[in-house]
């Protein structure tokens, strides 16, 4: 099959949530606290439609389950991977999301949740949560129950452009004033640990923390690895950045100034156009646009002033 698949976003309203997804892609938002855009999903939980063509109006899951040559073939029984656009206009919570083994067994067989993030745009006194200062688990314990906070976390200064490599065991928050690409495994899975005590104005309530499990599947002592230094490469047209490549997901950035000819390989490609507009084999393609490059579309031009992700297996 060699036609790129469109898929229609789905939106989700977060207590953090604000308007930058209507303002940076000019996304048609349901509320003045969407959080986060399901770009690319077959999850239950936000499975996409396609935008048009032969399946328009099919789901994403559908056509994984009834076409699994568009996606190479590969054998993981639900789709096994997610794009997300983040709008945290405030603190995320402190969290942490489990491993394969510990979702499967705890959580109905989801899948456990590796992610990674591509800062689009913050402020430039944003900042990010990742990893902790525990030595043992006994510490960390010690911290959680006791509400340490500011000896548990550790916050870094970020910037666009920055990329973080999220492991699942890794204590981690986007923090406010933060868009943000991200890649993950396909699981919705996530241990609050902390929330700020801030009440959901809609239920009255603070939101529900899941500190044992949370516990149950830090990482200790924390590993923490600051922002990620790409693979840049310039080529003919078109400047590649290449930001990770492991066991869940491979994630490049493409910037083509005019027109180039670009090649690349995998079982299926995630692209999401971050900005500009321009041409893919004379499909046109503009900032905000989430596409599947399927199986066999390995090579093709782009054409215009543009700048997107392809994410991959």
């Amino acid at each position: 099959m060699r036609e790129i698949i469109k898929l229609n976003p789905i939106f989700k309203e977060r207590v953090w949530g604000g308007t930058r997804l209507k303002e940076y892609f000019g996304y048609d938002i349901p509320t003045d606290q969407t959080g986060e855009c399901w770009a690319i999903s077959g999850h239950k939980n936000g499975d996409c439609t396609i935008k048009s063509g032969e399946f328009k109006g099919k789901t994403l899951s559908w056509i994984y389950e009834n076409h699994r040559e568009y996606f190479g073939g590969i054998k993981d029984k639900e789709f096994p991977l997610l794009v997300k656009l983040i709008d945290a206009s405030n603190d995320l919570s402190i969290q942490v999301h489990p491993d394969d083994e510990y979702a499967n067994s705890k959580e109905n067989g989801e899948m456990g949740k590796t992610e990674a993030w591509y800062v689009i745009d913050c402020n430039e006194d944003t900042l990010l949560e990742y990893g902790h200062n525990a030595k043992t688990k006994e510490q960390l314990i010690e911290y959680v129950h006791n509400g340490k906070w500011k000896e548990l976390l550790n916050f870094h200064k970020i910037k666009s452009g920055d990329f973080f490599y999220i492991p699942s065991g890794t204590v981690h928050a986007i923090c406010k004033n933060t868009l943000i690409y991200e890649i993950q495994q396909s699981s919705d899975v996530t241990y609050r640990v902390y929330d700020y005590d801030r009440v959901d104005k809609k239920t009255g309530e603070k939101r529900q923390l899941h500190v044992e499990k949370a516990i149950d599947v830090i990482k200790v002592p924390d590993e923490y690895k600051d922002s990620i230094v790409p693979l840049i490469e310039e080529k003919s047209g078109y400047i590649k950045t290449e930001y990770v490549n492991s066991k869940y997901f491979k994630t490049v950035k493409v910037q083509v100034d005019e027109s180039a000819h670009l090649e690349y390989k995998s079982s299926f490609s995630l692209v999401t156009v971050l900005d500009g507009s321009g041409s893919l084999d004379n499909e046109k393609i503009e900032k905000g646009d989430n596409f599947i490059l399927p199986f066999g579309y390995d090579n093709f031009d782009i054409s215009g002033k543009v700048t997107f992700i392809i994410s991959s297996m």
